[in-house]
């Protein structure tokens, strides 16, 4: 089949339409990879018969597709981030960039801002740009318009969380995120949600760090890495008695496997501090309770989150999925380890919550999104209150 041409408008350029290229932007504005996928595919059936389009009327053909199936609010988020004032280009301390509306309105969504508001607030931007007829802005001068937008077409409050993110990020002060969990509370799908809002390019595994000890470290040297997190205590000298109190086995397989893990964990929260690097780390190892952070907290804004699935039957659904996909426990006399993943939860939630550690309940992922964003957004604003003396020059 061939393909169509897709002129590129104003430069003229030429190039194929990619239907992967379309599947990013979607996500990128939010819909499921499945649903981008899926609704790129139907363009590509529909442009079958054309041979040659313009780059305009292509992303108005989106944008009406998008909004009869999604709704407006998909399509006025597509036609944000295609709304570039031609030849803005902002100057920052690093580089040069052309304005974009939408990732002003991505980097908006990041500060905690209303979605809505955030795509309000980006189009005063864009308008008031357009009014000035500036072809050059410096990032101090557009901060200060983002302000004023921010603050006159949607509230105080949102103008207010943006400055004290800006503040916070020219500070050079890194953000390390730490996401802990049992199985099956969606730990890593929060973390990569989570980079790509905050623009976070660091994520670390703490699975991943125990496959690659486990790859050096002898068995005999740290048995309990052998095994899940939840039965490390058969890695354990001691054998498990039937007569020990319930869960206490499950919890001292746990912290043996911990203590192997904890080195790695803190030097990679160290080395990302020495080298102002923003960080979400994620996995079941990351307990902020047995990890020496005194120093770290510091030097860099730590945050620490919980997450959990407090419903035993919906923890059940996600395991079984969970542990069917995965070719590792597809032995016949596998039985999900519903009860003992279950144990390790509460033993995890209870010496979180007291040490004053945030434990979200993550049955719906935007929610649990909106959530660590509005909890930062918080820290943020506490400890880079908004610069008064941009209040007073708008």
């Amino acid at each position: 089949m061939a393909k169509t041409i897709i002129t590129r408008v104003p430069a003229g350029d030429k190039t194929p339409f990619l239907r992967g290229i379309l599947v990013r932007s979607l996500v990128r504005i939010g819909l499921r990879f499945d649903d981008a996928y899926e609704f790129a595919s139907t363009i590509r059936d529909e442009l079958r018969d054309i041979e040659e389009t313009t780059s305009a009327d292509l992303q108005k053909h989106v944008a009406a597709a998008l909004e009869k199936r999604f709704g407006r609010q998909s399509r006025q988020r597509y036609e944000a981030r295609h709304q570039t004032t031609p030849d803005v280009i902002v100057h920052t301390r690093t580089r040069d960039t052309t304005f974009s509306t939408g990732m002003l309105c991505h980097s908006l969504e990041a500060c905690a801002i209303d979605p809505e508001q955030a795509l309000i607030g980006a189009g005063k931007v864009r308008a008031a740009i357009r009014r000035s007829g500036l072809r050059e802005i410096d990032h101090e001068s557009l901060r200060r318009l983002v302000y004023r937008c921010l603050r006159e077409h949607c509230s105080v409050d949102a103008a207010g969380r943006y400055l004290a993110w800006r503040r916070f990020y020219n500070s050079g002060i890194p953000l390390i995120i730490l996401i802990g969990g049992v199985n099956g509370t969606g730990k890593s799908t929060v973390a990569a949600e989570l980079a790509y809002r905050m623009d976070i390019a660091r994520t670390q595994s703490t699975d991943m760090m125990r496959e690659i000890i486990r790859a050096y470290v002898a068995p005999e040297v740290a048995p309990a890495l052998q095994y899940s997190s939840f039965e490390a205590w058969r890695g354990l000298a001691t054998p498990h008695s039937d007569g020990d109190e319930a869960g206490d086995h499950i919890v001292t397989g746990y912290l043996a496997q911990l203590a192997t893990m904890k080195p790695a964990i803190e030097t990679t929260i160290t080395r990302a501090i020495q080298e102002q690097e923003n960080l979400v780390m994620e996995g079941v190892h990351i307990m902020p309770t047995e990890l020496d952070l005194e120093q770290a907290e510091g030097k860099a804004i730590i945050l620490k989150f919980m997450l959990a699935i407090l419903d035993k039957s919906s923890l059940r659904k996600r395991l079984s999925k969970r542990f069917y996909d995965s070719s590792e426990h597809h032995s016949a006399d596998h039985h999900e380890p519903v009860d003992a993943i279950w144990e390790l939860q509460s033993w995890l939630l209870d010496a979180a919550d007291m040490e004053n550690v945030h434990i979200i309940s993550n049955p719906e992922i935007e929610n649990t999104i909106r959530d660590i964003l509005e909890l930062a957004s918080v820290e943020i604003t506490g400890r880079f209150p908004p610069d008064t003396g941009l209040e007073q020059e708008s």
